[in-house]
């Protein structure tokens, strides 16, 4: 097979300017849900992704920490100061790595979506694949933190035998001693799940407009 046989394959079909003239949104669309979603991504970087309150006597309204992709923001030096009490490590230590390369890594996804808009074969969804796992692979990692954390405390710590280790609630509630925490999924991971869904959206629609010009071709080779 020549090399450009090879890529035409991988990029797929291209829709005749006439086929687009008569059924543009067709076309369209799987175009939108793609460059949409990685907008969305982008965007997310921005935005929280995660939430925690944690509810305390001395703290009658509450502690917050916000989780970034790379960063958190909040009540974090409090948290930490009630969570040393127990013997749990700051919770800066966690996940170094990733946050120091998630701009890029979620960057590079977004624009592999990006690339999807123009791959009309089932390389698209290889490419965009990746992205839409940025919800769940980010709930996964975020858990395995909590739970190293929770259930490696120290020892020496002032109130480590009133604690049994355990694991926090990544979403919703969980009681801590005499603590109280509720955490949700904040507005970037939120908007990166809506990113998921039109991706699935827009390799959808994206098959069920070039798939035909797919079989045509087949059926054409086939005759010659």
């Amino acid at each position: 097979m020549m090399a450009s046989e090879k890529f035409q394959q991988i990029v797929g079909p291209r829709a005749p300017a006439e086929e687009l003239a008569a059924h543009r949104m067709r076309y369209l669309w799987p175009t939108l849900c793609l460059a949409g979603a990685a907008v969305l991504i982008i965007i997310s970087i921005f935005l929280p992704y995660w939430s925690l309150v944690l509810h305390a006597p001395q703290y009658p309204k509450g502690l917050v920490v916000n989780a970034y992709i790379n960063h958190l923001e909040g009540d974090v030096q409090e948290i930490d100061g009630l969570n040393h009490y127990i013997g749990m490590r700051p919770l800066g230590e966690a996940a170094q790595m990733e946050k120091r390369f998630s701009i890029f890594a979620i960057s590079a996804l977004a624009l592999l979506v990006l690339a999807a808009v123009f791959i009309h074969s089932p390389w698209s969804l290889l490419l965009s694949l990746p992205a839409v796992l940025i919800p769940p692979v980010f709930l996964a990692d975020l858990f395995f933190w909590l739970n190293h954390f929770g259930q490696n405390l120290d020892p020496r710590a002032a109130l480590s035998n009133s604690v049994e280790p355990f694991t926090p609630a990544i979403l919703g509630e969980g009681v801590i001693g005499q603590f109280r925490t509720v955490a949700y999924a904040d507005f970037g991971l939120l908007v990166a799940s809506a990113a998921s869904i039109l991706i699935l959206v827009g390799l959808y629609l994206q098959r069920r407009a070039y798939k035909p010009l797919v079989d045509r071709e087949q059926t054409v080779d086939s005759n010659q």
